[in-house]
């Protein structure tokens, strides 16, 4: 296949949704949280910062990635004398599937967050719980199906990252070179629409596994909501 492994590709872009979602948890929790229970000065700006993402082009997002973590700058020479380099390994195609996927890993948890009755942690306070016990207590919990939701958004939008990986990470065979760059690669040389079938085949059936996964998910947590309102 052109020199292509297509399991090799498969993995990796496997490898870096999961990487992505487990790494992106306890930032897109706390943002959510913070996003959807508090006002304060600077509201508007920290959305606009997390969802930057969304409206930025993928490639100016990777370039802006490289000034910050390639290896000339002092951030990015700081993590390479350190063994984790970012420019042009699989911890920078991580990276750039991390930032370009976190808006809708947030937008996912945030909307989980307030969806949860505030009224249940007012109750919760009035009955001694401190603040951090109610939150894990009352409000996780519940917000819990939403979570795992947007944990799973999170890992299907980093399967479909092209833009910012091959700014950042490059297209490097068995390295960094995920399902859509060996795609990509393959429509470069000739007869590879052919040879990209099992890509093709591979990316949509994991992705549109993930996206039911998404909605059974979904649907738990409004079911879970429900019936909470109706005790």
């Amino acid at each position: 296949m052109s020199g292509i492994d297509p399991f090799q590709a498969i993995k990796l872009s496997v490898l870096v949704g999961l990487w992505c979602a487990a790494l992106g948890l306890p930032f897109a929790v706390l943002l959510g949280w913070i996003l959807a229970r508090f006002e304060f000065p600077g509201k508007t700006l920290l959305n606009m910062i997390v969802f930057a993402p969304l409206v930025v082009p993928p490639v100016v997002t990777g370039y802006l990635l490289l000034e910050v973590f390639g290896r000339a700058a002092p951030l990015g020479k700081l993590f390479a004398d350190l063994g984790l380099p970012f420019s042009f390994s699989l911890a920078g195609a991580v990276l750039a599937s991390f930032v370009v996927g976190m808006p809708f890993y947030v937008m996912v948890i945030r909307a989980a967050f307030e969806a949860v009755d505030p009224r249940l942690e007012e109750i919760a306070w009035t009955l001694g719980a401190p603040p951090r016990k109610t939150f894990f207590r009352v409000t996780l919990p519940l917000a819990l199906p939403g979570i795992a939701a947007g944990a799973v958004l999170a890992f299907a939008r980093a399967l479909g990252e092209f833009g910012a990986t091959v700014i950042l990470a490059g297209n490097m065979e068995g390295k960094t070179r995920t399902i859509a760059l060996a795609v990509y690669t393959l429509l470069e040389t000739p007869n590879g629409l052919e040879a990209s079938h099992i890509l093709i085949g591979a990316s949509l059936v994991i992705s549109f596994g993930a996206l039911f996964a998404y909605e059974m998910l979904l649907r738990w947590h409004r079911r879970r909501l429900e019936w909470r309102h109706e005790r």
